[in-house]
């Protein structure tokens, strides 16, 4: 059963469809297309709540460099970052960077983008 936990700041957007990929760490049992996908915020409190449940898409290999990003072992233009990023539930790229920069430090291991 995949589940996968959101900051806040995305649960609506994921709730609506708008956000639909989310960008992880490899997992032991990564997901795969066909897995149903549980989503969730708040996970482990008493705060938790299901967002959603969907159907994976895919699941592609990606890299986070200070400025680059490397999907599928291709690395992405300007305007590639910015429609990810945009997708990702990020209003601006420089919000996607310092996201990752933040959370899992840059360069990024390589990781996951989820897509339903």
């Amino acid at each position: 059963m995949p589940a996968y936990n959101f900051k806040e700041r995305f649960a609506t957007a994921v709730e609506q469809g708008i956000k639909r990929s989310t960008i992880r760490p490899r997992r032991r049992n990564p997901s795969r297309p066909g897995d149903p996908l549980y989503m969730y915020t708040g996970m482990r409190t008493r705060a938790c709540r299901k967002l959603t449940t969907a159907t994976c898409r895919q699941v592609r290999p990606i890299i986070i460099d200070s400025d680059q990003v490397w999907l599928d072992g291709e690395q992405l233009s300007a305007e590639q970052i910015r429609q990810l990023a945009q997708g990702d539930g990020f209003s601006r790229v420089a919000e996607f960077f310092d996201f990752f920069r933040q959370h899992y430090g840059l360069p990024t291991a390589e990781m996951d983008l989820i897509e339903w």
